[in-house]
Order: C-alpha cells, then structure tokens, then sequence
C-alpha cells in the first residue's frame, strides 16, 4: 500500500496543506522544528487514530482553531480508497470511503504503518512498558481481534483497580464482584498472552533474518515472552485462562493491601537474546541497535505476511543515529519495496547513493515544497 496524498488542516503547525507523494522514498528535509516530525506524524495518527508523542489530542490542533482533519487516500493492490479523520474536544471522527464509523477499531487497520525513530532504540534498553505498547500497537493493526481483546482488558482492568482501591479502606470486603472482574480478566488476559506469543514467534522469524544479514552471520537472536504466571510457551488459551485465575487467587490478599492488580499481561515483557544472551543487559550498544533496527524491519515483512499489504514505513531522524554500515542495510532492505517517509536534516553521501531517485520536500514553518 502506499499514500497517494495528504491534506492536512490545522494540525499542529500546518494551517493548509495538500500534496502528492511517489510510491518510493519521499524525503522531508529541513531544519528542526520546522514541522518534518509533525508531517510524520499525522500519517501515524491517521493509521492508528492516536498519536506516537503526546496522548492529548488537543496537542494536535493547532492553537488557532478547534478541530483538525486529516485525509489521505490510500492506494492496495487492487483498490484505491479515502481516510478522513477529525480531532476535536468532542473526541475523534473516523471515514473509510467517506463512510463514518462508528467505533475507531473498524477504522484502525485500514492504513498500516511502521514508525522507526531513535527512540525506538530504547525498544531494546528501555522498560518494559515500551515493549509492551510496541506489541500492542503493532500487532494491534494487523489483528481486529488482539485490538478488541486489548480494549476489554484495559477496560477491566481500570474498573478493578478502582474497586480494589474501595476494598482497601473497607474493614469488611465484599470480594463477590472482585471475583466477577478477576475472572472476565482472567479471560481476556489469557487471549491477550496466547495472541502476543503467537505475533512474537511470527516477527521472531523475520528478525532473525535481518539480524543474520547485519551482524554477517556472527550474531544469532531469539525472543523470549517473560510472564510473571508461567514460562510454558505452548499453553493453550483455555489453559492460560486457568493460570491466571490461580494467580489473582494468589495474589488476592497482597493486591487488597497495595489497591491494584499486580499480574497480569500489563506486567509481561519480552527478552532479546544475542548469541543466548539478554542483550538489553549484557549487549554493546551496536548490539543493541541492531537488534531494536532488525526488530523494527521485521515488522514490514510480517505486515505483509499478515495482511497482504506492504505497510507504510515512517523514518523520523534514524540516518544520524546509524554508522553507515546498518544506514546500507536499512536503505537496502526498503529499496523498492514500500512507500517510505524519510526526516532528515541533511541527506548522508550513504544516503544519496542508495535512495533510488526520491521525491525530496524541503519543509520551512510548516510549508513544503517539492525540489525538482
């Protein structure tokens, strides 16, 4: 898939725009903060309804105005189909061929992107939270199902949290209805683990590959899902079910005590090994990005496996935290393969030969212009 245009109308710090974009390597050059990452990232708030940097959408709208739209029409293999989004105090409105949806999870997978930026370096270093928005903002647009089990499970979880928190000051506790919560998220949660092992093992694949290709066949990596209620990787949902229902029972008295639930699939994280080693503890840093720069690659190949569709790949800023050995191997494995957004502010001599005649934007407060 890839994008054919974009109209932007207030958003952020771009009051009017309309362009055309090739199917290869567009290029958004310019200083900073002249409005590059801001272009990136109304293309990922168009995919996913939501933003990658702040989460208050009023960030989003330009402090001018009350609403935002975005549109975009999105070119498949064999159809050609319009996005609209607005953003407003009143919350989001979503189209899909000027057809309004009535949930943002019927319009969350019509566009598929893959957003690289350096901190997705801290992917591998960072904490475990990190890991786990990342599983469940990608996984969560190939799957409908992951998305939807996602969004009970948040739901649940919030709503027995606020009732451990009332049973914390009770000197009677009516645990009935805790029962009733630990068991629906018991439910849920066991979906969400059982699909989160599954997407590992699928990206696992096509990350070894890339990661054999960039350390020259030195380097071995594997993934490890880390759960606080079993490390049996071929659990069935049924019995994962019943693994979670034992440790809230566990965990019960403690979780009364601290007013919050303390396992589950919020608290799960996953390992990367290098060579059998945890290379978020033991690896150098060019270990280290190697691995988050296989990881990220991986994932265009399994939104193809998985949807059909190449995904739309989002560079913010990577070409000046790669030596010139992985910037070769990045340029090279997205050569002619999908539509690429790439900010920069300057193109790299590595870059130059590489990029395959791009459409290069000069970006200066919040105006593009194409340099021919």
């Amino acid at each position: 898939m890839y994008l054919e245009n974009l109209s932007l109308h207030n958003f952020r710090n771009y009051t009017d725009l309309e362009t055309e974009f090739i199917p290869g390597v567009n290029v958004l050059l310019g200083a900073n903060a002249q409005g590059k990452t801001n272009l990136l990232e109304s293309i990922y708030v168009l995919a996913l309804t939501r933003s990658h940097r702040t989460s208050n959408d009023r960030d989003l709208i330009n402090w001018d105005a009350d609403t935002a739209q975005l549109a975009t029409r999105v070119k498949k293999q064999v159809s050609s189909m319009p996005l609209e989004l607005e953003l407003s105090a009143k919350g989001k409105r979503a189209k899909v061929n000027h057809i309004e949806q009535s949930k943002l999870s019927q319009y969350i997978g019509q566009l598929n992107v893959v957003l690289f930026s350096p901190e997705d370096l801290s992917l591998v270093k960072g904490s475990p939270a990190i890991r786990r928005r990342f599983i469940d903002m990608e996984f969560g647009q190939m799957s409908s199902k992951y998305l939807y089990n996602s969004a009970q499970y948040r739901t649940i979880l919030k709503q027995r949290n606020q009732y451990l928190k009332q049973l914390k000051f009770k000197v009677q506790s009516d645990k009935v209805f805790l029962g009733v919560l630990s068991d629906q998220l018991a439910a849920y949660g066991a979906e969400i683990t059982f699909q989160r092992r599954q997407f590992l093992k699928k990206l696992e694949k096509w990350a070894q590959q890339m990661h054999t290709q960039i350390s020259l066949g030195k380097e071995h990596l594997t993934f490890e899902y880390v759960s606080q209620v079993d490390q049996e990787e071929e659990l069935t949902v049924d019995q994962l079910y019943k693994k979670l229902q034992e440790a809230f029972s566990e965990h019960e008295e403690h979780e009364l005590q601290q007013g919050t639930t303390l396992v589950g699939p919020q608290r799960d994280d996953v390992r990367f090994l290098v060579n059998g080693k945890n290379v978020q503890t033991f690896g150098s840093q060019g270990q280290q990005r190697t691995t988050a720069l296989s990881v990220k690659l991986a994932e265009i190949d399994l939104m193809k496996e998985e949807t059909g569709e190449y995904p739309i790949l989002l560079l913010d800023d990577v070409l000046s935290e790669l030596d010139d050995e992985r910037q070769t191997h990045l340029l090279k494995s997205i050569q002619n393969k999908v539509q690429t957004f790439l900010t920069t502010t300057s193109l790299s001599g590595v870059a130059r030969q590489l990029i395959d005649e791009p459409r290069i934007f000069t970006i200066s407060q919040g105006t593009l212009h194409v340099e021919t």
